[in-house]
């Protein structure tokens, strides 16, 4: 149930200050209350929150989980990851459509029900999986959709229904520092305090502690700029006269974007990589390491706001969030004066993605938060200097901090004493795929990619995708290579594969895994990645040619050297790695050496031949008779 009335659009507004740049929560609001975003809403929303009706109307058409129209009572989005596809998602959506007589994409004539694709929604060690309304569903099989199929005929609301469909275990198979070792809140807070903020820094410079998003940037090194910056130097001659803000710990307005000392804390939940699920068990059993490490940077850079993107598709994570939070501002450990420390106030607000993978991105992740279109941004400068609300920022992801307050709590040099000397510590892996034991495996640096088949049961693993379809295919004749900065980089994902998939296939998805995420904000992204999608389906028709494995090349390098952000930079990844590993899955389905259309025109006469009863040379096209 929603907490707002349908027609209370002044008292969403309110709930989030009226403040435009929290503009994503109220159209989820909306969304929630209304069941959709109607035309003359965005109008009404554009009036109180005083700002052009294009803009209202930019960030509501920008996100997957926004639509005008009605989705009626259950919009039921079933996970389109390519490991969802491996476990046999296609023939469970048919058969929930056929229990339910509807076709996908079409509202159902009664009006109750509407049943689509979404991109992976942080669920591959429990593939298939679908979120209903937003809440995520685990492990589907044809007893749990006949259970789904037969709520949904009798109207029961989604609070009434059983709670066993919504659990989702966490599947930690090998723990370790993060999720395996006991953490009492404060623990780190309390070392901090005694520590001192620039010793606390030398810790993490020593621990040398890389960023866990992938990239590896080094943490010490951001957080250290980020505390010398000021954001008033920056935007003086960039921006208008200042604007007010609502204080960050629902205090008094402050005039934040010349404060010159707003500092924020952000934390990217948004893990939108398919087959990445390592933030959501943090999150879900040790959300109080996560927050701890946030408060230990809040400390460290002088923030009292620090603001969580989670991902729309851990809905269901909100509440239990929301609730470890209160407790934490009971004990002292968030809001004023922290564990009695006098001036060191610092509080911690969740925000709600709406479905886009882009915003995994630290810019475009910004820009949501600042109510939005997910684009990325034009960088430098960076956000460290220039981040949210245009001030200095901290951007991390999950397990960065989940570490952070580690070194807090027990020093650098523990931290170090695992991994490798460039790739210290632990690192979070998400195995799903052909494995007889998918789930999280918390491993130290420097671990061979066969070490994990092993210990996942993966005996007859053909391919690896490593860090996801932006990251690494590797083969068989690569499990020797090591999970660290220096060899294997990767944000947690680990797709494996055995001798019965077909690569192409694997590569095919996650062409139209881009093509559908691209933001659209460059021409080379936007055309690149559609051009990608629409051959590799040429390709499978049977239709494909030299010629066309030579254009996804050229593609290639312009997305390389021409695409805005990392998302393009990317995108071809797949396919050109697989061609190169796995030439075969290509050679096969090769018609000519030379081009040939992906339309048969001379084909598409042949309904017509039929009719008419004619096969001679002149019911064909000249040269294919």
């Amino acid at each position: 149930m929603s907490d707002y009335d349908v027609c209370d659009l002044p008292g969403i507004v309110a709930r989030w200050n009226n403040d435009p740049a929290n503009l994503v929560q109220i159209l989820r609001n909306v969304q929630e209350s209304c069941g959709t975003i109607p035309s003359d809403t965005l109008d009404q929303l554009a009036k109180l929150l005083g700002v052009p009706r294009v803009r209202i109307e930019a960030t509501a058409s920008f996100y997957h989980f926004f639509h005008a129209e009605s989705h009626g009572a259950y919009e039921i989005l079933f996970s389109d990851n390519i490991i969802d596809h491996m476990a046999g998602k296609e023939a469970l959506k048919r058969y929930l459509c056929e229990r339910l007589w509807l076709e996908p994409r079409k509202l159902s004539e009664d009006g109750l029900v509407y049943v689509d694709d979404t991109a992976d929604i942080g669920l591959a060690d429990q593939a298939p999986s679908m979120l209903v309304n937003g809440h995520a569903v685990p492990s589907l099989d044809h007893s749990r959709l006949d259970l789904i199929a037969e709520l949904i005929r009798n109207k029961k609301p989604l609070a009434d229904w059983p709670p066993m469909l919504f659990e989702i275990p966490d599947n930690i198979r090998q723990g370790g520092p993060l999720t395996g070792e006991a953490f009492t809140p404060g623990a780190a807070l309390l070392a901090t305090i005694a520590r001192g903020t620039d010793e606390t820094l030398a810790e993490l410079d020593a621990a040398n502690l890389r960023g866990r998003g992938g990239a590896g940037f080094k943490t010490a090194t951001k957080w250290a700029s980020c505390r010398k910056a000021e954001g008033e130097s920056l935007l003086r001659k960039h921006a208008g006269p200042p604007q007010v803000f609502p204080g960050p710990l629902g205090g008094e307005p402050s005039e934040a974007r010349f404060s010159g000392g707003a500092h924020y804390v952000v934390c990217n939940a948004d893990e939108g990589e398919p087959g990445t699920f390592k933030d959501r068990v943090l999150l879900n059993s040790h959300a109080d390491l996560v927050f701890e490490g946030m408060t230990v940077c809040a400390r460290v850079i002088g923030a009292k706001q620090g603001l969580v993107y989670l991902r729309g598709e851990y809905r269901n994570l909100l509440e239990k969030l929301k609730s470890v939070l209160a407790r934490r501002r009971e004990k002292g450990l968030l809001g004023k004066n922290i564990l009695g420390e006098a001036g060191f106030d610092f509080d911690i607000e969740i925000h709600l993605g709406a479905g886009a993978y882009i915003c995994g991105e630290e810019s475009a992740l910004i820009e949501s938060l600042e109510g939005k279109p997910g684009k990325p941004r034009n960088r430098p400068p960076f956000p460290d200097r220039c981040g949210y609300r245009n001030q200095p920022t901290v951007v991390n992801n999950v397990e960065t901090f989940a570490c952070a307050a580690r070194i807090a709590e027990r020093g650098g040099a523990v931290f170090a004493a695992s991994g490798t000397p460039q790739s210290t510590g632990s690192k979070l892996i998400s195995v799903s795929g052909d494995c007889a034991r998918p789930g999280i495996y918390e491993v130290p640096f420097g671990v061979t990619v066969r070490q994990i088949l092993i210990e996942c049961g993966a005996e007859d693993a053909h391919a690896v995708q490593v860090s996801g379809p932006s990251g690494t295919c590797i083969s068989f004749r690569e499990f020797d290579r090591r999970i660290a900065f220096e060899d294997l980089p990767t944000a947690g994902a680990f797709m494996v594969f055995s001798r019965e998939r077909d690569m192409f296939e694997v590569a095919r998805n996650f062409t139209h895994f881009f093509a559908h995420e691209s933001c659209g904000f460059c021409t080379p992204c936007r055309v690149g990645t559609s051009l990608l999608r629409n051959t590799m389906d040429k390709l499978a028709a049977g239709k494909g040619s030299a010629y066309d494995m030579n254009e996804m090349k050229n593609i290639m390098r312009i997305l390389q050297d021409m695409a805005h952000c990392g998302l393009g930079h990317t995108a071809a990844n797949p396919v050109v790695q697989t061609m190169e590993k796995f030439p075969d899955a290509y050679e096969k389905r090769l018609k000519k050496l030379d081009f040939e259309p992906a339309f048969d025109l001379d084909g598409a006469l042949q309904t017509a031949r039929l009719i008419t009863g004619r096969d001679d040379e002149w019911a064909h096209i000249a040269g294919e008779p």
